[in-house]
C-alpha cells in the first residue's frame, strides 16, 4: 500500500510542533464525556531542527535522506522520539518493503502516549491500519478499540475495518454486529458492511439470512450488476428456483449478466421451468457468440434442450453438429429417433444407418426405429429386414412381432412380396 502520496505534512519553525496527518484519518475531535483537551506539546529545539532537515529533504523528494536523517535522531525526551518515530514510520510505510519497519516506528510512537491527542487517534488508526496490511487482524481490532474508547466516536468506517477484521480471523459470528452497527449509523449507503454480512452468513451456511443481505443489496444498490447475480445464486441455494428465475431474467433483460455461469444459470432454470424453449434459445445465443465451448458435449446439450421443448427439428440438428464434431454413434441415434418424430423418415433414415456403422451400442433398438422409419417411406422389405433384426432385444420382440404383423399386411395390400 502506497501512502506517500496520500500523506500531507504541515510544520513550522522550530520550537514549532510538526504534524503528518494521512488524509484519510479521521478528523474528529475527541468527544467523550468531561473530556479537556490538553495543552499542545512542542518538540525540543535539538530534535526539532534535525527534524526540519528531514522535512526539508522530503520537501525535495530525497525521500532516502529523509530517513536517514530520522533514524540518527534519538532523544531521551519521550515526546520528541515518540515525534520522530511518527514522522519516520510515516515515510518508511512509503518505501516498498518497509511496511514492517514502519509499523514498529509507528507502534513505538503510539504507545508511549504522549503525542497531542489528535496525534494519538490518528495514529491508533494509522496502526489498525497498517496491523490489517500486515495481517495482525487480532492488534488490528485491539487499536481500533482503543480508538474508539479514545475518542468515544461511533464512526460506520471503523465498524467496517472491525466486521473485516473479525472475517479475515474467521469469526464471523463477531461480524454482523459490528456491520449491522455501520449500516445504521452511515449517512450514506455503503455496500462494504452489507457485503461483509453476505460472505459471513455465507461462510456459516446460513443461506436464508444471506438471501435476505442480497435482496437488501439489490434494493439497495440495483445499477450493480454483481448483487444481481448473487441473489440469484441464493435463491438457488435455498431451492427458491422460482423467484432464482425471475432475478436472472430481469438481470438479463437488463443486460447485466456476462458470465459463463451466470448464463448456464440462468438456461437451466429455464429447462427445469416449464419454459425449455427459452433456455434453448438463451443457450444457442452464447454457444454461436462463443461464450461456451461449442464443442461436441455442449451442442448435445442444446438438442437435449430443444427435444425438452419438443423442437425435433432443431434438436436433431444440433445433434447432428455434436456428430460432425465427434462421431459418437449415439448421436446419430438420437438424431435418427427425433427425425422421426420430426417426420423427416429419409433424414433419420441416413442417420441410423450411421450409428450402425458406428458400431452403436444396443443396436436392435435402432434396427427397430429404422424399421418406423423404413415402414413410413413405404419401404416395407426394408421395414421387415429392420423388424426382424429388432427381435434379438427380448424386451422388444412383441412389438417387433406386432410390427411384422402390420407390415406384411400394409405390403399384401400393396402387392408387394415380403
Amino acid at each position: 500500500m502506497k501512502l506517500r502520496s496520500k500523506i500531507l505534512w504541515a510544520a513550522c519553525a522550530v520550537g514549532f510542533a510538526i504534524s503528518a496527518t494521512p488524509v484519510y484519518a479521521q478528523e474528529l475531535p475527541i468527544a467523550c464525556p468531561g473530556y479537556k483537551k490538553g495543552k499542545t506539546k512542542l518538540i525540543g529545539e535539538r530534535a526539532g531542527k534535525k527534524l526540519t532537515n528531514a522535512f526539508d529533504a522530503y520537501n525535495e523528494d530525497r525521500v532516502a535522506d529523509a530517513i536517514q536523517i530520522l533514524m540518527e535522531i534519538e532523544s531521551k525526551d519521550p515526546f520528541d522520539q515518540a515525534t520522530v518515530d511518527k514522522f519516520l514510520g510515516q515515510l518508511l510505510v512509503s518505501e516498498d518493503n518497509k511496511e514492517e519497519e514502519a509499523y514498529k516506528k509507528l507502534l513505538s510512537a503510539v504507545q508511549a502516549d504522549v503525542l497531542n491527542d489528535k496525534d494519538q487517534v490518528q495514529l491508533m488508526q494509522l496502526v489498525g491500519d497498517l496491523s490489517m496490511q500486515l495481517e495482525k487482524y487480532s492488534d488490528a481490532l485491539s487499536w481500533y478499540a482503543k480508538w474508539m474508547d479514545k475518542t468515544c466516536k461511533e464512526d460506520p468506517k471503523m465498524y467496517v475495518r472491525i466486521a473485516k477484521a473479525h472475517t479475515e480471523l474467521k469469526e464471523y459470528d463477531k461480524v454482523i454486529a459490528p456491520a449491522d452497527k455501520a449500516i445504521a449509523i452511515a449517512e450514506k449507503p455503503d455496500k462494504n458492511p452489507h457485503v461483509l454480512k453476505l460472505n459471513a452468513y455465507i461462510e456459516t451456511k446460513n443461506f436464508p439470512k444471506a438471501v435476505g443481505v442480497a435482496e437488501t443489496l439489490v434494493t439497495i444498490f440495483p445499477e450493480d450488476k454483481a448483487w444481481w447475480s448473487q441473489l440469484g445464486m441464493m435463491y438457488m441455494m435455498v431451492e427458491d428456483y422460482p423467484k432464482a428465475l425471475q432475478t436472472f431474467g430481469v438481470a438479463h433483460r437488463q443486460g447485466y449478466l456476462s458470465k459463463k455461469s451466470e448464463l448456464r444459470a440462468l438456461y437451466q432454470l429455464y429447462a427445469q421451468s416449464d419454459a425449455p424453449i427459452n433456455a434453448a434459445r438463451i443457450f444457442e445465443k452464447y454457444l454461436e457468440s462463443g461464450l461456451f465451448d461449442k464443442d461436441a458435449t455442449q451442442l448435445a446439450a442444446l438438442a437435449n434442450i430443444y427435444h425438452q421443448a419438443q423442437e425435433y427439428e432443431s434438436a436433431a440438428e444440433f445433434y447432428g453438429k455434436a456428430a460432425d464434431l465427434e462421431p459418437d454413434p449415439d448421436y446419430y441415434r438420437r438424431k435418427g429417433n427425433l427425425l422421426i418424430n420430426a417426420e423427416d423418415y429419409k433424414g433419420a433414415i441416413a442417420a441410423l444407418n450411421q450409428a450402425l456403422e458406428l458400431n452403436v451400442k444396443d443396436p436392435e433398438k435402432v434396427h427397430f426405429s429404422l424399421m418406423q422409419a423404413n415402414y413410413y417411406t413405404g419401404n416395407f422389405r426394408k421395414a421387415h429386414e429392420h423388424a426382424m433384426a429388432s427381435r434379438d432385444d427380448s424386451s422388444l420382440r412383441r412389438n417387433a412381432n406386432a410390427w411384422i404383423a402390420i407390415i406384411k399386411n400394409k405390403a399384401k395390400n400393396r402387392g408387394i412380396t415380403i
